[in-house]
């Protein structure tokens, strides 16, 4: 139990690192997320086809 809170501390001493240092040098260019953003349906929907393709045939 205690290796569980551990790596709980862990990840959101980790997560608070990252979204301050997101605030601090993150990207506000609207444009620029934008484009970016249109490829994230697609992406998504070929990491779902992925992996129902490793859970049909591939899985154990």
């Amino acid at each position: 139990m205690t290796n569980l809170l551990i790596i709980l501390a862990l990840l959101f001493a980790a997560l608070f690192v990252l979204v301050i240092l997101a605030e601090k040098f993150g990207s506000r260019d609207q444009e620029q997320t934008a484009k970016l953003s249109r490829y994230i349906v697609p992406l998504v929907a070929v990491l779902l086809l992925a992996q129902l393709v490793k859970m049909l045939f591939f899985s154990e």
